[in-house]
């Protein structure tokens, strides 16, 4: 099949276009021709191509910069448009539903009408009423763009010949939308294979990280809520573990409270190299993921524990979403309740859980990483729904709902 996807993150930034980029390459794999398209990180005018693991990369221009740079450019929706004049596709999968994205989607869905094209969107995060848009920082800059968000994440799911979600709550929402169950695939985030550990002393020394200490770590964004909860757990552990030190990886979009951060117990590294976070993910105690009891919680996939299970630490989380229940279900992971005390005693457990107890929930996060989660599997599911969407397509030439 020759696919087209579509995504609006900011190439190689991570977010929904690692997802799309994972199974575009193991499309490829499985003999499939792809076309992934995102926006270019710096280029304001022309389009830029490359091909990286058999994937045809095209990044589009984009006028704004910043947070700006997320799929609402008229201009970056103009210029992929142009280039999907003339090609035609099997298959075009959209990971979302901004303007940058949908609009070129239906575009070239209807340019392929001849071959029978099939468009399938993705819905990997509940954004608008009252999803993560109100768990960002904003002011009142969000009561404006709140409902721009909910109208394009809720406006065109009926327009999609399949859809895949990636929790069972946004296939819920996607049914209350009307999108009919039997055209709906759950696909979960994948887990890329494990990896040669470095040795905890070894990372910790290349750090610059006392050895006495008990680890933590976080990765990326935390919605509002989720950071609430960790630094009042952080609270909590402070007064029980002086020795505990949490460092905060990424652009994690929070404001750490000003004791925790004067005291050393909370350390921001900002934005590393992925050489840099393999080496703390092998330096730490435990990968830390504090999700609140929000919609936007409940409806999305922390890609941060995906991106760790396979050889990663022991991943302590609050029992909130599909991913917090399968860990659980699998005893790979610490699970606990949704309070800072709940994960506080999360964290002690991990601390003081003999080596063997540690080894054996290690392995299975590993197992599950490279069965139940591997990319390749899940590929292949992608694969078998897009031939299903082949199977049952009405004839060429038909017109579309949108």
């Amino acid at each position: 099949m020759k696919i087209l996807m579509l995504n609006h993150n900011v190439a190689w930034s991570g977010g929904t276009f690692l997802r799309a980029f994972h199974f575009s390459k193991h499309l490829v794999e499985r003999g499939h021709a792809v076309t992934l398209m995102s926006t270019s990180p710096s280029q304001r005018w022309r389009l830029e191509r490359e091909f990286r693991d058999g994937v045809e990369m095209v990044y589009s221009p984009d006028l704004f910069w910043g947070m700006g740079r997320s799929g609402w450019d008229p201009w970056d929706t103009l210029r992929r448009m142009g280039f999907l004049w003339s090609p035609r596709w099997d298959i075009v999968h959209a990971w979302d539903t901004r303007p940058a994205v949908i609009l070129p989607a239906l575009f070239a869905r209807w340019r392929s009408r001849s071959i029978g094209c099939e468009l399938a969107i993705d819905w990997c995060d509940w954004w608008g009423r009252g999803g993560t848009q109100t768990e960002r920082p904003g002011g009142l800059w969000r009561y404006l763009y709140n409902p721009i968000e909910t109208l394009f994440e809720e406006r065109f799911r009926n327009c999609a010949d399949g859809t895949t979600v990636i929790s069972s709550p946004l296939r819920e929402r996607a049914e209350e939308l009307g999108v009919p169950p039997s055209m709906i695939r759950l696909l979960p985030q994948g887990c890329e294979p494990a990896r040669e550990r470095e040795g905890r002393f070894d990372a910790r020394r290349s750090l610059a990280i006392e050895e006495r200490r008990s680890v933590l770590i976080t990765i990326g964004p935390l919605n509002m809520s989720d950071a609430v909860l960790l630094f009042r757990a952080m609270h909590v552990l402070r007064k029980s573990s002086p020795n505990l030190q949490l460092f905060m990886i990424g652009n994690h979009r929070s404001k750490v409270p000003e004791d925790l951060r004067a005291d050393g117990v909370v350390v921001e590294t900002g934005y590393v190299p992925d050489d840099i976070l393999r080496t703390y993910v092998s330096a730490a105690d435990a990968l830390v993921v504090p999700l609140a009891d929000t919609i936007a919680s409940r409806a999305r996939w922390p890609s941060k524990v995906s991106s760790c299970l396979a050889s990663g630490p022991v991943v302590v989380m609050t029992r909130v979403g599909d991913l917090a229940v399968l860990l659980e279900a699998e005893g790979a992971a610490i699970v606990c309740d949704n309070n800072a005390d709940a994960l506080a005693e999360g964290v002690l457990e991990v601390m003081n859980m003999p080596p063997e107890r540690r080894a054996q929930i290690e392995q299975r996060g590993r197992t599950l990483a490279e069965r139940r989660l591997s990319w390749p599997l899940l590929t292949q599911e992608l694969e078998t729904f897009y031939q299903s969407l082949r199977d049952s397509a009405n004839p060429a030439g038909q017109p579309n709902a949108c």
